[in-house]
């Protein structure tokens, strides 16, 4: 049976590990273990940072993603980003982000959410036709960043 719920302390690891898989799968990128561990931590430490949510499937947790506040002064409430989405592969494709993603946005209509954004890897098509099927788009801004390397 799959479960959505808020992450707990117990979910740190398996939310470590599907970030370096993230990184490797989209970007080809090793990420510092202990980088990421620390920045994972950082979300439990200071919920102001965000909110993680897992996915489980029989007590095994399959699915992970982040959401983090931005302050709409156009709005005067916040617009929640979901980032660091990964579901584990044999789970893919079978509506596990769907059903993440609807119980995020029922949370954000809950709690006066002026709207949900993410950004995705230009070349993840796959996500990106995701993203599409839920009634997201990508026409209204561009994204551009200045990155320090870590």
């Amino acid at each position: 049976m799959i479960v959505i719920r808020k992450a707990l302390l117990k979910d740190i690891a398996a939310i470590i590990d599907f970030q370096k898989r993230m990184a490797w799968e989209t970007e080809k990128l090793t990420l510092n273990g202990a980088t990421v561990t620390q920045g994972v931590k950082a979300i439990f430490q200071n919920p102001a940072h965000g909110q993680y949510f897992v996915s489980e499937n029989d007590g095994t947790v399959i699915a992970s993603l982040l959401i983090t506040p931005e302050w709409s002064d156009w709005r005067n409430t916040e617009v929640w980003w979901f980032q660091s989405v990964y579901v584990l592969p044999e789970y893919r494709r079978s509506g596990i982000f769907r059903s993440m993603y609807a119980y995020v946005k029922e949370m954000a209509e809950k709690s006066d959410v002026a709207g949900l954004r993410l950004y995705v890897e230009t070349n993840n098509h796959i996500a990106q036709t995701t993203y599409e099927s839920l009634g997201m788009t990508g026409d209204h801004y561009r994204m551009y960043e200045w990155l320090r390397d870590y």
